[in-house]
């Protein structure tokens, strides 16, 4: 695992800063493999990335989009993570409809329909049960509880290891979202993160021994890059560093 940590100056920086390494991912990734895979995350925070990108001519019908986490809600919802990236991004642009691959939350049974994008996956990357494909990319956030995708601290999601997809709980509402082993096997993971309310968090997943039962993006440790970007408000107290 290659491990890089950047500490930006503002939130402007920070989605700059994204942006140029995210289009650089992009662009191996066509040119090695033809088509490139990105998982998205939700929150506020990479949503002026999404617009960043929106703006970028691409080849749009070799991007095939993703999603690492949804909220069990409509994709019409305001909390929706779809909805958000489709707004800020997917809307905007000439991208084939079946190259978005979103979470299914209809099936009024977050279990089904996490089975059913599980399944997706499979046709998808022509993979078998026991088998987890590599995603290009996988951008991913953490809340102020060291979460990342909807992977909160002591829940079941956090030892699911036979399965792509499963159901995470926060505070008792269902969430979608990619296992730990599924994340881990990406050939790129970039942690965009802002904030001083953060800094607590950080300062656990950095440490050198911790509990990553309470403090999930402990687990992230991908086989292929870690970026981890930070905002000079986030960052303060971590040095620089690269593994």
């Amino acid at each position: 695992m290659k491990q890089v940590v950047e500490i930006l100056a503002n939130r402007a920086e920070l989605i700059e800063r994204s942006l140029s390494i995210v289009l650089s991912q992009i662009a191996a990734a066509i040119a090695e493999r033809g088509q490139c895979t990105i998982a998205l995350a939700g929150g506020s925070t990479p949503e002026p990335l999404y617009r960043a990108i929106a703006a970028r001519d691409l080849d749009w019908d070799k991007i095939h989009v993703f999603w690492g986490d949804e909220r069990y809600v409509d994709p019409e919802h305001p909390d929706s993570n779809q909805k958000m990236a489709r707004l800020a991004w997917l809307d905007r642009v000439n991208i084939p409809a079946s190259n978005i691959h979103p979470m299914p939350t209809g099936a009024a049974d977050p279990a089904a329909d996490a089975s059913t994008h599980q399944t997706e996956l499979q046709q998808f990357f022509q993979i078998s049960d026991g088998e987890f494909p590599a995603f290009d990319i996988i951008l991913l956030g953490i809340g102020d509880d060291a979460h990342t995708a909807s992977l909160f601290p002591h829940t079941a999601a956090l030892q699911v290891e036979d399965a792509l997809i499963t159901v995470g709980n926060k505070d008792g509402q269902p969430r979608i979202t990619f296992t730990v082993p599924l994340i881990n096997r990406a050939r790129c993971v970039i942690f965009i993160i802002a904030g001083a309310s953060k800094k607590p968090a950080l300062a656990q997943i950095f440490a050198p021994a911790a509990d990553a039962m309470t403090y999930p993006a402990r687990l992230i440790k991908p086989e292929g890059e870690l970026w981890w970007l930070l905002d000079a408000a986030a960052g303060e107290e971590l040095k620089q560093q690269t593994a």
